[in-house]
């Protein structure tokens, strides 16, 4: 691997609409990835927040 070549990219040619186009696709897939994370977010907060309470239930407020 060390004896490959380096490359260095300095400049794409892109149409503006066809950039545009890319972003929309780009933001529109995002959607997905972040309900998956909410989800993932909640569930480990759920599980964390049982955690933490449910080793306080002898411990009177």
């Amino acid at each position: 691997m060390e004896n490959g070549n380096k490359v260095v990219v300095t400049d794409i040619q892109m149409s503006f609409l066809s950039m545009v186009i890319f972003m929309v696709k780009w933001a529109i897939a995002a959607i997905p990835a972040l309900l998956i994370l909410a989800i993932l977010g909640s569930l480990f907060s759920a599980l964390l927040g049982g955690l933490f309470v449910g080793g306080q239930q002898g411990i009177p407020l």
